[in-house]
């Protein structure tokens, strides 16, 4: 399995782009999948630099409706139409934002997604390729997590899972809904323990996170590799760090399970 960043809010160094926002491409099991587009173009200069042919991927999937995950779609520069999961939510709130938060540029990104992809909304956890989920609505089981971020409870916001020989791979965008509601989630849909966990944990200071009780969570858990990235503050990343060796990946790295 190889998961090459294409957008995150670092580089891994001077040859690549950054911006506020996260993107991913996946190659598990034959299957090539777009996770997240970021906000501009900067995941299509990206993969353009690491060789990745983005007309190849088989799937694309959103993670939730936030500009920075799919404002990249209106730069998708793909030749033919691609399948794209997301809650079906999402272009629920593209056509008729409610929230002003990451709003630019909503109606664009779903005429874009109507007319030029196939949507395949999924409410539900979706096996849409062998031993490929896309989670759907995640269940908030964990009373630490607040799930939801600007008054809106986000229940579009999901992930991917992967099974795999060491585990279930875990592919976050935001997680929004909570990183431990996602992973326990995960777990119950692969049937699988924790191996990797990767993406946006959305640990940030203004939003209250619950770093204290997440920490705990992930130790109890004890995955292999734990990589925060996107949405996570500095404080939060050095206590990944002090406590799982954990460290931060970039625009431009790749990372190789």
């Amino acid at each position: 399995m190889k998961i090459t960043l294409l957008c995150e809010n670092e580089v891994c160094d001077m040859h690549w782009l950054a911006e506020w926002g996260f993107s991913a491409f996946i190659e598990y099991g034959g299957q090539k999948i777009l996770f997240d587009t970021g906000f501009s173009d900067v995941y299509r200069h990206n993969a353009k630099r690491a060789g990745v042919d983005l007309d190849r991927a088989d799937f694309v999937a959103l993670s939730h409706f936030h500009n920075d995950h799919t404002g990249g779609l209106r730069h998708h520069g793909f030749t033919g139409r691609k399948k794209i999961l997301m809650h079906p939510r999402v272009l629920e709130e593209l056509a008729y934002p409610k929230s002003k938060s990451f709003a630019e540029g909503y109606r664009e990104i779903h005429r874009i997604l109507t007319d030029d992809f196939d949507v395949v909304p999924a409410k539900g956890a979706t096996e849409f390729a062998k031993g490929a989920f896309f989670l759907g609505e995640i269940p908030r089981r964990n009373d630490f997590e607040a799930g939801e971020f600007d008054g809106d409870a986000m229940p579009d916001d999901t992930a991917l899972a992967f099974r795999t020989d060491k585990g279930a791979v875990v592919v976050t965008g935001c997680s929004h809904a909570g990183i431990c509601n996602i992973c326990d989630y995960a777990k119950q849909v692969t049937g699988q323990s924790l191996y990797a966990v990767i993406g946006g944990f959305h640990l940030l200071a203004e939003d209250n996170p619950p770093l204290a009780e997440t920490i705990a969570y992930f130790k109890a858990e004890a995955p292999e590799i734990l990589l925060p990235m996107h949405c996570v503050d500095f404080p939060a990343l050095v206590a990944f760090h002090n406590e799982f060796g954990s460290r931060k990946y970039a625009a431009g790295d790749v990372i190789e399970l």
